[in-house]
């Protein structure tokens, strides 16, 4: 009997730990590591998107996705949902004050997000993967940074964007929404100045 036993036991182990690695690695990628691509190509859920040689992904007018609720509290404690932005353009990064892509994109959201916002343009960031809020304040001030953040440590409203659709895949990562609440581009890279205005203009000039 402990002979017909042992290879069962074994076996359970087996299966407990092939179980394990598969969520230690299914979580890695659901966030990726910091500055890393993603994928270029239409998603299972149907979405037709075009990526540029810039890495910016866009779906036609007419194709797109709706985004899901966002909502829940910022940084500093207070609520946001970005359900009141309907009828803006919305701008969502992923980021870390851990991460040094996100670093050297944040100057660049915090200028364009001023210049932009008298064109009905929204930003709002999702800081995720930081133990606490003081560094993703301290984040902010370095930076400039003005418009509010949702405190996401452990990636809940990244889970919320539907598979298949211009989902954010890693840290940093870029989402834009068009005024009716879908999603429009992606970016899976930090951003430039220029690229971050590629993303946003083509929304603004919608009618």
């Amino acid at each position: 009997m402990s002979l017909s036993r042992a290879p069962r036991r074994r076996s359970h182990r087996t299966r407990r730990a092939t179980s394990a690695g598969a969520f230690v690695i299914a979580g890695a990628l659901a966030l990726s590591a910091c500055g890393g691509d993603g994928s270029t190509s239409s998603g299972s859920g149907g979405t037709n998107f075009v990526t540029s040689s810039a890495g910016i992904s866009t779906v036609a007018k007419g194709e797109r996705q709706d985004a899901p609720k966002l909502d829940g509290k910022t940084l500093q404690g207070e609520k946001l949902d970005v359900d009141d932005f309907k009828g803006k353009v919305v701008v969502m990064n992923v980021w870390g004050s851990w991460c040094p892509p996100c670093r050297a994109e944040a100057p660049y959201f915090a200028k364009v997000a001023k210049e932009t916002k008298d064109k009905g343009v929204e930003f709002v960031g999702i800081n995720t993967r930081d133990n606490s809020t003081q560094p993703a304040i301290k984040f902010e001030e370095d930076y400039g940074v003005a418009y509010p953040s949702f405190y996401d440590p452990i990636g809940k409203l990244i889970l919320r964007f539907p598979k298949g659709s211009l989902n954010p895949q890693g840290v940093p990562s870029t989402i834009v929404i068009d005024r009716e609440g879908k999603i429009a581009a992606r970016s899976l890279t930090a951003l430039s100045e220029k690229k971050l205005r590629q993303m946003i203009d083509p929304l603004i000039a919608e009618k």
